[in-house]
């Protein structure tokens, strides 16, 4: 076996090794689910050891924990299509430690939230609103009628396209990363890349805030003027984007989570009690 084959087989077997560890962490990536930033921890665990091994050498510290930190920000996304965002957020720290001066550490981050929302409106969608309901339809089917193959039915039904998906999303994602960011990079469209994925990010930011704090203010005076409605002509769903804004101005002023928990539970009950918001 010459050189180049040996080398060839050397690295197929380091990138299958990373794809299984894409494959096995994306499955415990809501182990550790919080309210705060939801998944993030999780996603710290799926991609440490690649970051363990790009900064290995203790004169790197500082850049490793850079990493850790810009990996414990917020996500959320379908654990099955995880694997695809970790394969490809590794091999674009794996290009930032490559090349520091001309990469940006701050498109990954981008390019992680402009993910979250494509990727989560694919997978919940299959996993969740199609495989599962199929699933266990047929599996209850057959367990009604006494046969074994029910549970057995429905625990495959669901796990085989949930592996295959993990397993193809980790490979794809880190393989295919590698691709694009050499092409990107040999073209120069880097800035272009993370200030699209910036834009979609932010939509996505803005689709969350909209979908998932519903409130609404019943203040009114008589049958003619509704506060809520004079709102909607000037910008629907002011009252959420308002709150989301108090509370980032609150982070940016280092207030204790537990602080930020105590405002939005008290200052609900308060505004709900005396009439001021309602869900």
């Amino acid at each position: 076996m010459s050189k180049e084959e040996t080398k060839d087989v050397a690295l197929k077997k380091q990138n299958n090794k990373k794809y299984w560890q894409f494959f096995w962490r994306s499955w415990a990536i809501q182990a550790s689910w919080n309210y705060e930033r939801q998944m993030n921890l999780g996603f710290l665990y799926g991609i440490a050891p690649t970051l363990d091994r790009i900064y290995k050498d203790p004169k790197d510290i500082d850049k490793k924990k850079a990493a850790y930190k810009r990996h414990l920000a917020f996500y959320n996304c379908t654990p099955q299509t995880s694997s695809f965002v970790l394969g490809l957020s590794a091999s674009m720290e794996e290009q930032l430690a490559k090349d520091p001066d001309d990469f940006d550490p701050e498109s990954i981050s981008a390019v992680k939230s402009s993910l979250m929302g494509p990727l989560s409106g694919i997978g919940d969608s299959f996993f969740q609103g199609t495989v599962k309901v199929l699933a266990f339809g047929l599996g209850i089917n057959f367990a009604q009628k006494g046969n074994i193959l029910g549970p057995i039915l429905a625990l495959l039904i669901c796990l085989v396209p949930a592996w295959l998906v993990t397993w193809y999303g980790a490979k794809w994602g880190y393989t295919a990363g590698n691709q694009f960011l050499s092409k990107l990079n040999s073209e120069g469209a880097m800035d272009r890349v993370m200030f699209i994925a910036g834009v979609v990010g932010l939509m996505v930011i803005g689709s969350m805030v909209a979908s998932m704090i519903p409130l609404t203010t019943p203040l009114h005076m008589g049958t003619t003027f509704k506060l809520q409605s004079t709102l909607n002509t000037v910008m629907p769903k002011m009252i959420p984007v308002a709150l989301t804004m108090f509370m980032y101005w609150l982070i940016q002023k280092k207030v204790k989570t537990g602080w930020i928990l105590a405002i939005c539970i008290v200052g609900g009950i308060l505004a709900s009690v005396f009439g001021i918001l309602k869900a």
